[in-house]
């Protein structure tokens, strides 16, 4: 009897697994260790907008904050974080992610607990700024050691996770801390993240495996300078010029026009160093730069109606700090229950049409503020907060699958720091621009009804509706009259801003809609490397990738600190079908 040739009955070969089975087993315990660390990191710069007013009050009960201290508290944890979040993307690509990722936790803990005790507004900005510091090199560590752990063909899924939790943080982050005010002193709002920061380190020395490019080059010390500079001139020109709600002032303009030269001569170095810190071929790929513009341009939007969504809640419709946080809920419920399921919607219609819907939905939800008054129904509200954040849960995870999945895998914390810095710089342009427009627009409606008071209460009370407020409390039964006219100049001010943030998220649904990839084709061999096979990330990343990683048989760059021995690799497709060859 012949036996059957092999030549006749080929079997198909399986195709190998990047990640090592014991970090493959233990894939979803590691994304709950990050989801842990990055939800303390977004929790926190929420948590502290509930807490302005008690902060300002006099001691014991606050530290006696100005308005312009508040402020600073707030934007120099943002002025950090935004200006090293690409540097600490790079770093952790070299040194190793969990390495950077225990770092930055560990330096946020103790910016977090000298917050806690701090003793003047000097100090609690000081100290923020140190929180902002470990913040960044947190975020992009996440998402790069997620990319590390999780085989192509899971990486939406779990992006998509992950991108639920930052949308949980903002969320609960106003709950939290109206919560922790009612029942201890102002400090909690930051010491509550100590032990969780403990939790978390145990759990990401017990659980996170390490990686980083196995053949970083040479650092590129000028790029690096001048990323850092550059992105801290733009950031705090945004910044001052939302403080004085004023962007053709000499102290904006200068910053700002300084941070876009050194931007410009950044891009310019890297396009002719022989070792860039990022290839800026990657922005010639029209997805790439789509995915980043939208998550510039949706991150704008939003944070400038997160803005004022939260004076039209607690000054005009009366809510304290935790029913307002309670009523912007539906917007974390929407990204949870949506982002985890995206892809699902991606792999059927494509990036470019969940992407543009999605933009859309934004847009609507923001101009449904434009018909907002101090008697909408609250079941209006939440509609308009769960469409935002089904919105927000079709946008964010195929954008950065788009981002993430055009690198290659080694240069994910490169991939993680551009996503996030987009994101950042966007979020703050948001909240300067459109807060100037809402500063601008509400001066200008109450100026008339304040003719009658003193010079020095005339010029504070212009400031805002809370000053306003202030002002009429103070002047007791004749200072009633101004209330009626501060909800009106405030609803009018807010309606003109609602109309610049739908414009701008109506730009995003044209960008997207023009560069982003369609669906991807279907019929392939199993598991496509091509970029459109995870959910629109376009760009030279899926050979590259493949090639790349595979060849360092294991996860790109892997040091091996898991204990797992790498798998050889060998020809063929190895897109994320190594779940394929394991079934």
């Amino acid at each position: 009897m012949s036996q059957p040739s092999s030549s006749t009955t080929p079997s198909p070969r399986p195709s190998p697994s990047r990640v090592p089975d014991a970090v493959h087993r233990r894939r979803w315990a590691i994304l709950g260790v990050l989801m842990l660390s990055l939800l303390i990191v977004v929790l926190d710069n929420s948590i502290l907008n509930v807490a302005v007013k008690t902060i300002a009050a006099p001691a014991p009960a606050g530290i006696g904050a100005t308005q312009s201290e508040l402020e600073w508290a707030i934007n120099s944890y943002t002025l950090v974080f935004a200006g090293l979040l690409f540097t600490s993307g790079l770093l952790g690509d070299r040194l190793g992610r969990k390495r950077v990722l225990l770092f930055g936790i560990t330096v946020f803990g103790i910016g977090s607990a000298l917050a806690a005790v701090s003793g003047s507004p000097a100090e609690l900005i000081g100290y923020r700024a140190v929180m902002g510091f470990g913040a960044a090199f947190v975020m992009p560590a996440t998402l790069a050691i997620l990319m590390n752990v999780f085989e192509r063909d899971e990486q939406p899924k779990a992006i998509g996770i992950w991108a639920g939790s930052v949308g949980l943080a903002i969320a609960i982050g106003p709950i939290t801390g109206g919560v922790l005010l009612e029942h201890f002193w102002w400090g909690s709002i930051f010491l509550v993240n100590v032990p969780v920061v403990i939790l978390a380190l145990v759990l990401m020395m017990w659980l996170v495996p390490d990686s980083k490019d196995p053949k970083p080059g040479r650092i590129d010390v000028p790029g690096v300078l001048l990323s850092v500079v550059g992105l801290v001139l733009l950031v705090y020109g945004i910044i001052r010029g939302g403080e004085l709600a004023d962007f053709i002032n000499g102290t904006v303009l200068a910053p700002l026009l300084a941070g876009l030269a050194v931007l410009v001569g950044f891009v310019l170095y890297e396009r002719r160093s022989d070792h860039p810190a990022i290839d800026m071929a990657y922005f010639r790929k029209p997805a790439f730069s789509a995915a980043v513009a939208a998550i510039a341009l949706v991150f704008f939007a939003l944070m400038g109606v997160t803005f004022f969504s939260a004076f039209y809640l607690q000054s005009v419709r009366g809510y304290s700090a935790l029913q307002a946080g309670l009523l912007i809920l539906p917007l974390a419920v929407a990204q949870m229950i949506f982002a985890p399921r995206a892809r699902l919607v991606v792999e059927r219609f494509g990036a470019k049409a969940v992407c543009t819907a999605g933009m859309v939905a934004v847009a609507a939800g923001l101009a449904a503020f434009t018909f907002f008054d101090a008697s909408t129904p609250v079941w209006v509200l939440e509609i308009v907060f769960f469409l935002q954040g089904a919105g927000m849960a079709h946008i964010m995870p195929p954008v950065t699958v788009s981002v993430m999945q055009t690198l290659p895998r080694e240069k994910a914390g490169s991939g993680s720091a551009i996503n996030n810095t987009f994101r950042q710089v966007g979020g703050a342009l948001g909240v300067a621009v459109l807060g100037s427009v809402l500063s601008t627009t509400y001066r200008g409606e109450i100026e008339g009804h304040l003719t009658g008071l003193p010079p020095a209460l005339r010029a504070a009370a212009g400031e805002s509706i809370e000053a306003t407020l202030g002002v009429a409390e103070k002047l007791g039964p004749s200072g009633e009259s101004l209330v009626a006219p501060a909800y009106d100049a405030f609803l009018d001010a807010m309606h003109m801003t609602a109309i610049g943030s739908a414009a701008v998220a109506l730009i995003g649904a044209v960008v997207v809609a023009v560069f982003l990839p369609g669906r991807a084709p279907t019929g392939g061999a199993g598991g496509d490397e091509g970029p459109e096979a995870a959910g629109g990330a376009g760009g030279p990343g899926g050979a590259t990738a493949a090639g790349s990683a595979s060849g360092a048989g294991g996860p790109a760059g892997s040091d091996g600190s898991d204990g797992d021995t790498a798998r050889p690799s060998v020809p063929g497709p190895t897109a994320g079908t190594g779940e394929s060859a394991r079934r």
